[in-house]
């Protein structure tokens, strides 16, 4: 497969100008006035190299996450993080639920590690169940990687389960890689994160990023979370030195004084994707249970050129192991980019009716 090929995401507005991009889900608000303002302000400076220890950012990120600075690792994104942890850890073999994230099989396969799938059944609503902490136990893999909620289906697991496959994972001699990037969106995110194990757990390791949470994806910053210090000492020595920008580091540091903003994000969230839902089902489509900020159906007609060719972007996630023809995913957008959205789907089902009649 071609270098081109693998990395087919969401969020391709520079092939697709002028098109309302529903498939990279990013906070609806948009990036905050001050974030902008201090890149900018920051790049006055670029002459000069990036703080190496990032110590302004890395400061006030403890004190958002409630952690120690020596428990954090900053990345070029989240992705880097997971693609330095693979380098770090390199496992022979690992555990990936399907559907999910690919860069965590990309990742894996670059240190080349075996990859083992468990596959999430759509009877039972893509949930991670007890077959996922049976094939901990039966296949003792090195790594496990598992998002909360997960990508693209946006379904949760529970804390009592992610308990369950933590213990597995320690009795396995496996380090559970939970990706936390979406839990900034679902409406009781402090019942679903497991930050408090921290401490009391090496094997966990949690990844965050700035990316969907202050709409910042084109500045690259993410993070991981970790007790386990030799992990993170490892992870460093495979880091290439000022991999966060200048730019990166002042936008992360203005970011998280925008509480408000996270709190108006959330909000509109809830209420624009209750809104999706309902049109989404009168338009008869089959709906998950997406806790994210992002809604996951499946139609029985294609839908993703026909709404490009109608100036709005959406996911289509047949590239998805685990998912085939027909699944996709929406972000949630403004009232009005919403209105847009099912304007397009009511507009491809008329005139797929008109086909069938004139058939």
């Amino acid at each position: 497969m071609k270098g081109a090929e693998k990395h087919q995401h969401g969020g391709d507005v520079y092939r697709y100008k002028g098109c309302i991009d529903f498939s990279a889900n990013c906070n609806p608000l948009g990036t905050p006035k001050s974030v902008i303002r201090a890149a900018a302000e920051s790049a006055a400076r670029m002459a000069d190299y990036p703080d190496v220890h990032c110590q302004e950012l890395k400061g006030a990120l403890a004190v958002y996450e409630g952690v120690g600075q020596e428990q954090l690792c900053l990345g070029n994104g989240a992705a880097e993080v997971i693609f330095s942890l693979c380098l770090a850890v390199r496992p022979q073999k690992a555990l990936v639920p399907a559907p999910t994230f690919a860069e965590y099989e990309q990742a894996l396969a670059s240190v080349g590690c075996e990859v083992v799938h468990v596959f999430l059944k759509e009877e039972k609503g893509f949930c991670i169940d007890e077959e996922f902490v049976q094939a901990i136990r039966r296949e003792r893999p090195r790594m496990v990687f598992l998002c909360n909620p997960n990508n693209p289906t946006g379904v949760l697991t529970s804390r009592g389960s992610l308990l369950q496959i933590l213990d597995a994972c320690e009795k396995a001699g496996s380090l559970l890689v939970l990706d936390e990037c979406f839990n900034d969106f679902i409406r009781d995110r402090e019942e679903y994160t497991m930050k408090a194990y921290l401490s009391d757990h090496l094997a966990l390791f949690i990844l965050k990023a700035f990316t969907k949470r202050y709409a910042m994806a084109g500045i690259r910053l993410g993070y991981g979370l970790s007790a386990d210090l030799d992990l993170l000492d490892k992870l460093e020595t495979v880091t290439q030195p000022w991999n966060v920008s200048s730019l990166a580091q002042a936008a992360g540091v203005a970011a998280l004084k925008e509480v408000d903003y996270v709190e108006k994000g959330r909000r509109l969230i809830w209420e624009e994707k209750e809104y999706l839902r309902k049109r989404l089902t009168d338009l008869g489509y089959r709906l998950y249970d997406s806790q994210a900020n992002y809604v996951f159906f499946y139609s029985g007609r294609p839908l993703w050129e026909a709404c490009k060719d109608r100036g709005v972007l959406i996911r289509d996630c047949s590239n998805y192991p685990g998912l085939g023809e027909g699944y996709y995913r929406i972000a949630v957008r403004t009232h009005e980019e919403n209105l847009k959205l099912i304007q397009v789907l009511e507009n491809i089902r008329e005139g797929g009716a008109a086909w069938q009649e004139r058939s």
